[in-house]
């Protein structure tokens, strides 16, 4: 998989705080100091919407399952439900003590499930004109760093060390201990495993059925920021962004690293692989550098 700097698009909305794909890959979403989120087409750059109505920076933000909604996390305490061609505020939902950092929908895009800076992860049913959250989990001891939502679960990732998993239809609860602040988390395609990065510089592969440690990938730096990971090449490779302005590629199976891509000198901090095709989005003080194989523009999977 031969990756290569194909473009790099300058925001213009301070630091972008996060990157997003929508569902298929068509568009991104980047998520700004300055209080924005941004609709770009990430293959020629162009710039299709802005999005203004929180009061403080914009920390994630996540389109629904048929690209008409955007749901935003902004450390003003609230989320907000956009329409994508309109670009005005739905709904804005406010019931978190404290900045919202993560945001995710449900499959089906009726439920928006949010992480706070108040140890809390509520859920809000936003098809409906109720502004209360649905329900609301308090079991994490500090702050919500990350989700991953699907069909009828719920996984949140906690600087407290923890990794919980709620099963809504049975009603409980899962709670790992990884024992080291939890700075991001994503699950595989094939839902077997979750990668947790952590505040000591590891990135921690995981089990979901059984809690256990089934591999690390060491290399990059952290340097106190928030760096995410993902997982690319259908399940077979890690990537991370870093400090010191890189991308660092590991095999999955064996640990070691395969490659490390120079993206700039700034902390590569967010990243987002497609959705089905090989490139991949990094963002990086006021930019979103877009990287992929050269010839990749039909979106198909490289492997």
């Amino acid at each position: 998989m031969d990756l290569m700097a194909k473009r790099s698009i300058n925001c213009e909305q301070g630091a972008v705080r996060a990157v997003r794909y929508n569902v298929d890959g068509s568009y991104c979403l980047s998520c700004g100091s300055d209080k924005k989120i941004k609709l770009w087409n990430p293959r020629t750059g162009l710039l299709l919407k802005t999005y203004g109505g929180h009061a403080d920076e914009v920390m994630d933000a996540a389109g629904s399952c048929e690209s008409s909604y955007i749901v935003s996390a902004s450390l003003d305490k609230s989320v907000i439900y956009w329409d994508v061609s309109t670009g005005l505020p739905v709904r804005r939902l406010r019931g978190h003590a404290g900045g919202v950092t993560c945001i995710r929908f449900n499959e089906e895009s009726s439920i928006a499930v949010s992480g706070s800076k108040d140890n809390t992860v509520a859920c809000w049913d936003i098809r409906t004109r109720k502004l209360d959250a649905v329900q609301t989990m308090r079991e994490a001891k500090d702050c919500i760093t990350a989700l991953v939502v699907s069909e009828h679960k719920i996984i949140s990732s906690s600087l407290d060390g923890s990794i919980r998993q709620y099963d809504i239809r049975a009603g409980e609860l899962v709670c790992d201990t990884i024992g080291v602040p939890i700075t991001y988390l994503v699950q595989t395609r094939d839902g077997q495993c979750l990668l947790a990065a952590c505040s000591d510089g590891t990135i921690r592969l995981i089990d979901n059925d059984s809690g256990e440690l089934l591999s690390e990938y060491k290399g990059h730096r952290v340097d106190d920021y928030t760096i995410e990971c993902g997982i690319i090449s259908s399940d077979t490779k890690i990537i991370s962004g870093s400090a010191e302005g890189a991308a660092i590629i590991w095999d999955l199976l064996e640990g070691k690293e395969v490659r490390r891509l120079r993206i700039g000198s700034e902390v590569v901090h967010s990243l987002a692989p497609h959705p089905t095709g090989s490139d991949i989005l990094f963002a990086r003080k006021r930019h979103i550098e877009v990287w992929g194989v050269p010839a990749d523009d039909d979106d198909e999977t490289v492997d």
